[in-house]
């Protein structure tokens, strides 16, 4: 099923910009703007980070598109287990953040942030496995911020938590790979996240052998459509995660999990609880670790509340209808 692309016109006249206010810093972002749209088939979500190029920004409008002009796939499963996600914050400050997790069995670290040192991943990493005892799950995020000689320096000093996995531990796909080899004794998978969503060939770290499981993410990805054909073709367990989405997007998110023929982990949809408000109300967060799956719809009190200054909606607009320019000239090259 291909992709309607809208007139531009449209799009614009159906388009709302809001700016939604984090609890804690994630990732060097205290606020998350996004652009969200009415379609045919509901409400869906286009939010490229702010420093991404329009190549790459009009893959995530892609994905918008077709969740808001085309019918979700069939769905296997009515409720995602989700993970609690937790910012590269102070140990003292773990409990407080696991707390708005309602009933997730699994957390993951963020690890490996500029500024830090291993010595805190460390804290962060013990004061989760306090709070979340001997039965929950950790797995770790590094989100490519080690060489491969920190990367298996960190796993030995991390592994006596007992991790799930380990998630984007090296940029490059050749030291995933070695990285692979040389912790293979030690049981901790791999997980690859930027390797797959932001490659030119997603299937590049899987032919490496270079990871035991995808991340994989709706709108970096294209779609829905083109995420499962992915993972069909990469033969990987994969965990469905979210890029801080509204809970617009992170339906989008379920949408996907759903469908998938096998879903091994918790997804990582669970993000909605990072922000103190959302567009939705009630926000799309976990509740006993769950999430439902269908569409959600944005409350018009909030996209008031939330609405973006006048000049972040032009740059937001101007993005939009330069992403629609590419798309468009795709189109005819094919």
């Amino acid at each position: 099923m291909s992709t309607p692309l809208p007139p531009l016109a449209d799009l614009l006249d159906r388009a709302h910009v809001v700016a939604l206010p984090l609890a804690t810093r994630f990732r060097g972002v205290d606020v998350r703007e996004a652009l969200l749209l009415e379609g045919p088939e509901g409400w869906t979500e286009f939010s490229p980070f702010v420093e991404y190029g329009d190549a790459e920004a009009s893959v995530w409008l892609r994905a918008a598109l077709e969740f808001g002009w085309t019918p979700t796939p069939p769905a296997r499963r009515d409720a995602i287990p989700v993970n609690a996600t937790i910012p590269a914050v102070d140990a003292g400050a773990v409990a407080a953040v696991l707390a708005r997790f309602d009933g997730c069995r699994t957390a993951k670290i963020k690890v490996a942030e500029p500024g830090q040192v291993l010595a805190d991943d460390v804290d962060r990493v013990a004061a989760v496995r306090e709070a979340m005892g001997p039965e929950g799950r950790i797995r770790v995020d590094a989100n490519g911020g080690w060489n491969v000689d920190e990367a298996e320096h960190a796993v030995h000093a991390l592994a006596a938590f007992d991790l799930e996995y380990l998630e984007q531990p090296c940029a490059e796909i050749d030291e995933l790979a070695e990285l692979r080899r040389r912790i293979r004794y030690l049981g901790i998978p791999i997980a690859a996240d930027e390797s797959v969503r932001k490659a030119e060939d997603p299937m590049r770290v899987a032919r490496a052998g270079a990871a035991d499981i995808l991340v994989i993410k709706v709108q970096p990805l294209g779609g829905v459509r083109r995420a499962l054909a992915l993972v069909a073709e990469a033969g990987l367990p994969a965990v469905v995660s979210s890029a801080l989405d509204t809970s617009v997007g992170l339906s989008m998110g379920t949408a996907l999990a759903a469908a998938l023929g096998d879903l091994d982990y918790d997804c990582g949809l669970g993000t909605a609880s990072l922000f103190d408000l959302d567009v939705a109300d009630p926000a799309l967060r976990p509740r006993d670790g769950m999430l439902p799956v269908g569409r959600v719809s944005p409350s018009a009190p909030r996209l008031t509340e939330l609405a973006a200054s006048a000049g972040r909606r032009a740059w937001w607009f101007e993005r939009l209808e330069r992403c629609h320019t590419l798309l468009a000239a795709e189109r005819e090259i094919a």
